[in-house]
């Protein structure tokens, strides 16, 4: 019922500390902080308690940013709806438990996980596309992905 924290650096492409993912140890649900190199709390990742499927919620500043979950009617099992607090969707799709999928709005591109890209086990890259992109956003969309997936396959 417990889960101890996983804490772990996210890396730019040149090798520097981008992002703290701190996990915190001893609670009754998943939860992760996405911080900065400086130790400030970016955004937060906790699974919803009460859901008839499995959700993830995203906050920004204590408000609720986004929730995460499987899509209902999809005939692909890797499919996850992101529902921004504006009412904004994003698509998730792809290959979730290999870490080959992609991050798109409206049919466009946002951010691309992949994990060929990175011959360490374990390790997987993620491309933020765009330029104006909410990167901290993007990435903890990503986790909240690869929770919810590991969650749903028994890992």
């Amino acid at each position: 019922m417990f889960a101890i924290g996983d804490d772990y650096w996210i890396e730019d492409d040149a090798g520097r500390k981008a992002f703290l993912v701190d996990g915190k140890a001893m609670r009754l649900r998943d939860t992760f902080e996405l911080k900065d190199p400086d130790g400030r709390i970016l955004v937060e990742l906790r699974q919803k308690l009460i859901s008839l499927r499995d959700t993830m919620l995203i906050e920004r500043g204590g408000e609720e940013l986004a929730t995460v979950k499987r899509k209902r009617l999809s005939l692909l099992r890797n499919h996850y709806r992101v529902t921004l607090v504006d009412g904004t969707e994003l698509d998730v799709s792809g290959k979730i438990l290999d870490r080959e999928f992609a991050i798109e709005y409206d049919g466009e591109l946002l951010a691309q996980v992949s994990r060929r890209w990175l011959t360490l086990r374990d390790t997987y890259g993620i491309d933020i596309v765009r330029d104006d992109a909410d990167t901290a956003l993007l990435i903890a969309v990503a986790m909240c992905v690869i929770v919810l997936a590991d969650k749903e396959n028994g890992g």
